[in-house]
This record gives C-alpha cells, structure tokens and sequence, in this order.
C-alpha cells in the first residue's frame, strides 16, 4: 500500500475534538473543501455511528444532512462545479460529465467537460487536454485570489474534473490522477513538475508494484459481506480489494486511490505551507474513491464499507496533520452527488421494482427518422436518459416535428418518468422553493443551459439503472444521475476547532457552501452573483453571516 496507508490507524486516537465555544472573529487561515464522489447522505447515515476517525470529527459540526445537488444531472463534473462557485450547472456551464456541440469542426462532435476541445484530438482519445475552459464563473479561489493575491489555491484529486471544478481558473498547484487508469498525478498544459508530487508518483507506483492481500474487514463490513450475483455472471458484495501486482482495474476500483489523493493533499499543504501565510488560503480535495467503488461493487456490501472506513481514517490523519502543524483551518465536507446501489441487490432487498433498463434508444432514434423519411437516425446520439440532440443532418423544416416525434417515443417507454424539450425548459423558472420541494421541470432546469444542453431531456423513472445487462456484466454494475433523492442528496458538514456543533434537517443546497465560506473570511461578493445563500454557522444566537 501507499505510505499513507500504513499510519491511518494511529491517526484516529487523535481525531475527536472537543466541542467549545464558536469562533466566528477571526478568519480561518486555511479553507479545506473535501468532496467525496458519491457520498449520498444515504450512504453517510448508514455509518455515522461507526465513524471513528475524520467522519466522526465533522459528524460534531454543523451537520447539514438534507443536503441537496439540486439538479438534475447528478453526474461528477455539474457536481464538483457547484460546490465552490455557488451557482447552480446550468449557470456554471457544465450540464453533464459529457455533451454534444455539433459545431465543432473535428469529426468527433463529443465534448467532454474537463477538456480543452480546441487543443486535444478528441474528447473520447486518451490525449484530449484537461483544462477549465468551460466553467463560465469563477470558483472561490478565483474570488479570493482576486481579491488578494496572497492567497494560495491548490487543488488535488482523484478525477481532472473534480480538482478542476473546484480549482477554478486560477489554481497556484492543480493535480489529478490521470484518466486512463489512475496511476499517476498530473497537472494541466504547461505547468511544472513538483518534486512532492514526483515522489508522491514514485510511492504510488511502488504500491501498484506489489500484490494486495484482502484487506482487513472489521465485524461492521464483515456482517454486510454477503455475495450478489450481477446480471446472471458477475459476484460482488463480499470482495475486499485484493489484487495482483499490477492490476491497473482493481487499484483504480479500491480504498487506494483516495489513499494515494488525501496523502498528497497533506503533503501539498504541508511543502506549500498553506495556511501559514499572510492570506486565508483554499485547499480543494476530490476523493473519487467512493465513486469507482459505487460502480464496480454497488453501494452496499463488505467493498463499500472497507472503502468508507478507509476514507474515515485518511480524513483523521489529514487533520491531524493540520492539527500538529497548528494551522487554523475550516473544514467544508459533501458531495458531487448519492448514488443507487446494483439493482439485483436492491432486489433481493425489499425493492423489487428496482430493474435495470431494457429499452433501445436507438430504435426511437431510427424509427422516428424513418416516419419522417430520412435515412439513418435522427438524434446524433442515442441514450437511454439525459440531453439528447437532434443531428445537423436532419433538414430545418422537419426539426420541431423531429423533436415532437422523438419526445413521443421515449414517453411511451414504460421506463420512461418525463421528457422535456429545450424550449420548455427555457420557459421554466429557476425555482427558489427548497430543494427536496422542486418539481422535474425545476431540477431539469437548474443543470440546463441554453447553449450547451440538448433538444430534449430524458428521465427515467425512481430505481430504474440506466446500466443494460451486457453492460453490467463487463462492467460498471450502479450508478447514478438521475433527478431522484437517492442521487440528488448528499451531507454537507462543516467543522472548525472550538465551534458548537448542530444538527439541521431541513434541506439546503451545494450552491450555499461557497457563501457561506465567503462571509467566513469576509469575501465581499456583489448581489447576484451567487444563486445560494449564506449558512449560519453560529448554534443560538449570533451569526456568522452578514
């Protein structure tokens, strides 16, 4: 295992703190926002009680465990791109992990968005070059920096899009586990190397060198270690991450990867000496472990409860690091978005209407341009569910009877809940209810933009995976994006050293964490320019909010 690993459990005799009086004076010097990819609010009340470690120091926070990634394309980039700039996607630009522009003069019309698509052969090559073009607002590290140029950015994480949703534009040290197969650290286009992550790489590439015997299961995981047959062929639910030397797809799939980020995280901090400078300073971490796991093993099972242990104890030693280095620092912790564990095990557990899809997008697609005459398809991509496009190649006259027709054929799937086009979203008002209130149309609309979404928007109804068998069979088995609670919920924890902690049910949203941040350190920001709101942080009187 990676360095980092092997000290986790020392690290948890020092994680509880003590509760004291709040401290809302003075400012943080250092900003720690952690995102965990696919940690549903689900996921974190199934083991709050069995937190031992950094868990369990956020658990005595403000604890805001409704939650809410209000939109409704709970993918990992809309996500990571509302939790540090404070609009919802849509406004942000990013309206799915991937999109269509069928402008765009390559011959691959896919747009991925953590990519430069002006600068890499395509978006689907493995050469494609990470960068934050996209994201059309600033993050608060880009306000921040604005403000004063003293304070540091860095963001690290297990995903591009996740450090680069975060980091923003104006990131002093960006690194990321490459795409292909997580690996190793890199940066964006013409940034320099860094003798820490260089040895972080070197450790990585050691660990990935050996064998892993079963990691230790404690009594929790090993009572939830029961076997779950996938589509007819493929076991899951009793694994505990052994592999081989080597083995690329099951390193990538386990505890290490959040192991080999958190670690470089409080190893960057520590080189940077973030948090000990003149200006508050922003660390932004993307721990994409949980959500690797989520898919390949499904979100119960001994797999899910090994890996969220693992992560507790990492978090303990991150801040004990930070505790030992006496580094005033805030504490921001939630989610891109939940996930909806394998159906055969929701199946077998009380939720027999869980199934996975079985209906053929590409018949739609065919069908609709064979009524109207035309040869081939008329969508430019067939999907089960999310943005889909009406190809350039359809002629203009017959676009609106397309979309109608179209619209039509997935709302007569069974296994189809809505279907709107891009002009009744345009019609739609973004809402101002609480997030667990809000319609379809409403989550639709907070993920949609104009420019960039598609000619209609397709979802599927609750406890329907968009995930065949042949594929689940080969590969990921669950997932996540739909507009349901399940996907859309996800905590959001705040701690600092000497504050009260609270609980609070009632529902709030991602984009309220970057206001709330911003009064923490006395960022001034014009009206409007968030569309969350500011969160007390104070328990009983007072305030931490202008």
């Amino acid at each position: 295992m990676i360095r980092h690993f092997s000290g986790f459990v020392a690290a948890l005799l020092g994680a509880s703190a003590c509760v004291a009086p709040a401290q809302t004076a003075t400012k943080p010097k250092l900003i720690v926002v952690i995102a965990v990819d696919q940690f549903s609010t689900d996921l974190f009340n199934e083991y709050r009680p069995h937190f031992t470690g950094g868990l369990k120091r956020l658990s005595q926070g403000a604890v805001f465990a409704n939650g809410f990634q209000s939109h409704a394309a709970t993918e990992t980039c809309p996500g990571h791109a509302t939790i540090l700039t404070g609009v919802h996607s849509g406004r942000a630009g990013v309206i799915a992990n991937n999109w269509i522009d069928q402008r765009l003069t390559r011959e691959d019309k896919g747009v991925y968005c953590a990519e430069d698509p002006t600068l890499g052969k395509s978006s689907r090559s493995a050469d494609y070059v990470p960068s934050p073009v996209h994201l059309k607002v600033p993050t608060l590290g880009d306000r921040m920096k604005d403000a004063n140029p003293a304070s540091r950015v860095v963001a690290v994480a297990g995903k591009d899009r996740a450090a680069i949703m975060m980091g923003g534009h104006k990131t002093d040290s960006m690194w990321f586990l490459n795409q292909r197969d997580s690996t190793s650290f890199e940066t964006l286009r013409g940034r320099p190397a860094n003798p820490v992550v260089d040895r972080a790489n070197a450790a990585l590439a050691a660990a990935l060198a050996k064998p892993v015997m079963p990691m230790k299961m404690s009594p929790l995981c090993a009572a939830l270690a029961r076997p779950v047959t996938i589509a007819g062929v493929k076991v899951v639910g009793n694994g505990q991450f052994a592999r081989n030397a080597g083995d690329k797809g099951k390193y990538r799939s386990s505890p290490e990867t959040d192991v080999a980020v958190i670690g470089l995280a409080g190893d960057m901090i520590a080189d940077m000496k973030l948090g000990q400078g003149p200006a508050t300073d922003v660390i932004a971490i993307g721990a994409s472990a949980t959500d690797f796991v989520g898919h390949a093993y499904g979100t119960g099972g001994s797999e899910m409860c090994i890996q969220l242990m693992t992560l507790d104890a990492q978090l303990g030693a991150l801040f004990k690091r930070l505790d030992t280095a006496k580094i005033d620092y805030v504490v921001t912790l939630t989610a891109d978005h939940g996930g909806h564990d394998a159906p055969e095990r929701n199946d077998e557990n009380a939720a027999s209407d869980a199934m996975r899809v079985n209906f053929d997008p590409g018949k739609i697609s065919t069908d609709v341009a064979k009524s109207l005459n035309l040869t081939g398809g008329v969508l430019a991509a067939a999907d089960v569910t999310g943005d889909l496009w009406i190809s350039s190649s359809v002629p203009a006259a017959l676009r609106g009877e397309a979309i109608t027709r179209v619209k039509k054929g997935y709302a007569n799937q069974p296994q189809v809940a809505a279907v709107f086009t891009s002009e009744e979203l345009k019609a739609t008002p973004l809402a101002t209810a609480p997030p667990d209130a809000w319609s379809l149309a409403e989550r639709a609309r907070a993920s949609f933009d104009p420019d960039r979404s598609g000619d209609l928007l397709v979802m599927l109804k609750p406890r329907v995976t968009p995930i065949p068998d042949i594929i689940a069979a080969r590969s990921y088995i669950a997932t996540h994006g739909s507009p349901w609670d399940y996907d859309r919920r996800v905590p959001i924890l705040f701690w600092r050293k000497g504050m009260t902690g609270f609980e609070q049910p009632n529902s709030i949203d991602t984009v309220d964490i970057a206001p709330t941040l911003a009064a923490m350190v006395g960022l001034t920001v014009a009206t409007g320019e968030f569309d969350g709101k500011c969160r007390d942080l104070v328990a009983g009187k007072g305030s931490s909010c202008p």
